[in-house]
């Protein structure tokens, strides 16, 4: 009975009894077009009707769309809601045709009916906050009690600990804090933290304490336990709390974890190193500001100029200048970020690369472009969206190939809320590369099209290396020292970046001596043995001093002759004769106050010739203060002082001493040639090795040599 006089109802009012489904394409094409399918699969039975997209003022669209449909009862009206405020219009002619029958749809494709007797997730929604999130409420607003289980914050208990490399007892040890694994190298902070692990663990035992979103295989764990004594595993706690709800920025809410803290509370290293601002709440004794954060998001506010931007900056700029004086140093990565801070405490260690697998490579002629960002980062999403949107249609002819790392959409949607773009047959999209090598072998050009960047950006380091010229805004290689139309091409608005690719492009000899600088800068400046060093020199400052290193005297002879005779793989040098000759660099290492070893060197070639030469004639640490470092500091301190630009080093080293070649090779040095029957008691052959201040390739392509 209700149907019938429902239809007929609608029957004297001049429409169709039957509802149908006018869905309003308020949008993107491609968002519009997916939300039509999916209401069509979802009302099969249903009329359909589409409106727009097209962009008109509500007074014009309400005209025009209510004569077309005044013959029709709508029983439901799918609408768009994103952040184009260009389909506003639209929305509202929606709203004044059928005001209770609105679907909303954000740029996820996520539906949420409108209505008032939920107002404040209907505007939450109409906002562009995402469905999981819209019904979150503060802890300080609604306990935890009273949530629904899926709106709770969850913090796992529990760890997983993993052994490495066996401890060394006469070591001291250094614990670290990470917010993941840093392994695989998939963006620049796993790749600094890896490489200075690694160059830590060649003095120091390492304890590593991160956090993990999942299952970490065994292919991923095996290169860190190589020189890493210790893991211990946390899951990321989930956090759910609206993002606006704390004073302290949501980053650090999201880890805070009972179980890590307990586990730190009990550690029994000498220091603990904690990786990124956003980790300080645990304390510790030495932070690493990957970035200054609130750089970043003075930036951000900058270019949005939204109230969430602000308060975003206001946050973190309170917080990291709380942080920074909890910790007796905070590391940055360049003087741009120490001057920002202000602290007396912060200490300047460079990102670096590596300098023996980032070679240089035969460019191959073409008009590719490599553009390398993880979009885990969303400065690299914004960055892209620069380069497809704004660049590239300025540049004829090119290719574009975009390593965005692991699950790139998933990471894309979550930070712009949107569906992963159609790309053009022209750009191609790659997940995690694990050696990214022969994609810069295959470019031309480099971009790094960064608006929001702080810190520095390990890539450009990489491209450097490889003798692939950098096109970059100022943001993207700040920190880094380069210089537009030497080192790099460095250009802020799109007109300007795109004329930069443009030129490079076509002028081959340009690009080549850009290239080359840049190889031959990264060599001089960001060689992870260096930055490696330095971060051993704070461990050292951090810990007090316990082996010094300084010039022999005479009464160092007896102790230099026993070490030398209880280490029968040395030089079998009279010691008198280091101390007496005046070409002899002798060197003593003291442990306490007993000699620990020594090490000689003399100039073969003056620093100021062409080029420079220096001979290591002897090496050796007492047989029961080894294993801690000193050979080590002994070499580097002969190496360090001595060093010119075209500096060279030769020295020789038994076949059967692998103990000594492998350090030797740690440090630099390469083999360059052999010596049959050269040792005696017992006769061995030498091994002649040779390392270069300025690289080997870097001298090449300097004089424009071909490569080897």
């Amino acid at each position: 009975m209700k149907a019938r006089i429902k239809y007929w109802l609608f029957r004297l009012l001049g429409k169709d009894p039957e509802a149908v489904i006018v869905s309003f394409c308020s949008g993107e094409e491609h968002l519009a077009r997916a939300m039509c399918e999916e209401i069509r699969q979802l009302e099969p039975k249903r009329r359909h009707f589409q409106v727009g997209p097209f962009r008109e003022a509500p007074g014009k669209s309400l005209g025009t769309i209510g004569r077309r449909f005044r013959s029709y009862r709508i029983g439901l009206a799918p609408v768009l809601f994103t952040d184009d405020p260009a389909y506003r219009g639209l929305r509202v002619t929606a709203f004044l045709m059928a005001p209770t029958k609105i679907l909303a749809y954000n740029s996820r494709l996520e539906r949420h009916h409108l209505s008032l007797k939920s107002p404040v997730a209907s505007w939450l929604f109409a906002r562009g906050v995402p469905l999981d999130r819209i019904f979150l409420r503060p802890r300080w607003l609604v306990p935890d009690f009273f949530k629904a289980p899926n709106n709770r914050t969850m913090r796992p208990k529990g760890h997983r600990v993993i052994e490495g490399r066996p401890r060394v007892s006469t070591r001291r040890s250094i614990a670290v804090l990470t917010p993941y694994f840093p392994y695989p190298l998939s963006h620049g902070g796993a790749v600094r933290m890896f490489h200075l692990l690694r160059e830590t663990a060649k003095e120091f035992d390492i304890v590593l304490y991160a956090f993990t979103e999942g299952e970490i295989a065994d292919d991923d764990l095996k290169p860190l336990l190589e020189f890493v004594t210790r893991v211990y595993l946390v899951a990321k706690p989930r956090y759910r709390e609206p993002r606006w709800s704390t004073l302290k920025p949501p980053e650090v809410c999201e880890y805070r974890s009972p179980e890590m803290k307990s586990l730190l509370r009990d550690r029994q290293t000498d220091l603990l190193q904690v990786e990124y601002t956003h980790l300080a709440d645990y304390g510790g004794d030495i932070l690493v500001e990957h970035d200054v954060t609130f750089d970043l998001y003075a930036q951000i506010r900058a270019r949005r100029k939204s109230r969430g931007a602000s308060w975003d900056y206001w946050r973190w700029r309170r917080y990291e200048a709380r942080a920074i004086q909890r910790f007796r140093r905070v590391v940055v990565m360049s003087e741009k970020d120490r001057e920002l801070l202000g602290s007396e405490n912060a200490r300047v260690i460079e990102n670096g690369v590596d300098l023996d697998r980032f070679r240089p490579q035969p460019e191959t002629p073409g008009r590719k472009i490599l553009f390398i960002g993880s979009f885990r980062h969303f400065p690299n999403i914004v960055a892209f969206r620069f380069l497809t949107e704004k660049i590239l249609p300025l540049i004829p002819n090119v290719e574009l190939t975009v390593v965005a790392g692991p699950e790139p959409w998933l990471h894309w949607r979550h930070y712009t809320g949107t569906l992963p773009l159609r790309m053009r047959k022209n750009i191609r999209i790659l997940e995690f590369v694990a050696d990214v090598r022969p994609l810069y072998a295959q470019a031309n050009v480099v971009a790094i099209p960064t608006l929001e960047s702080a810190g520095t950006n390990v890539k450009v380091l990489e491209a450097l290396a490889m003798a692939r010229v950098v096109v970059s805004t100022a943001s993207g290689c700040a920190g880094l020292g380069l210089k537009h139309g030497e080192t790099a091409w460095i250009g802020d608005t799109a007109e300007d970046f795109a004329q930069g690719i443009s030129t490079l492009l076509t002028d081959d000899a340009v690009r080549s001596r850009i290239a080359r600088e840049g190889r031959i800068y990264v060599e001089q400046h960001f060689d992870w043995r260096t930055t490696g060093a330095h971060q051993r020199d704070l461990f050292r400052e951090m810990l007090g001093e316990s082996v010094s290193i300084r010039p022999a005297i005479p009464e160092d002879l007896a102790a230099i002759g026993a070490i030398q005779s209880a280490s029968p793989e040395a030089a079998a040098w009279e010691p008198a004769t280091y101390i007496n000759y005046l070409e002899y660099d002798c060197r003593v290492a003291i442990l306490g106050k007993r000699v620990a070893g020594f090490v000689v060197s003399r100039q073969t070639a003056p620093a100021n010739t062409e080029p420079g030469e220096r001979e290591i004639l002897n090496l050796a640490v007492d047989p029961s203060m080894r294993r801690q470092g000193i050979a080590r500091r002994l070499l580097e301190s002969q190496i360090h002082d001595g060093a010119g630009p075209n500096m060279t080093y030769f020295l020789e080293v038994r076949e059967s001493n692998v103990a000594a070649f492998n350090l030797y090779r740690e440090l630099g040095f390469e083999v360059c040639g052999r010596r049959e029957a050269y040792y005696s008691d017992p006769l061995d052959a030498a091994i002649v090795m040779r390392k270069f201040s300025c690289y080997r390739h870097g001298a090449q392509l300097a004089q424009g040599d071909p490569l080897p």
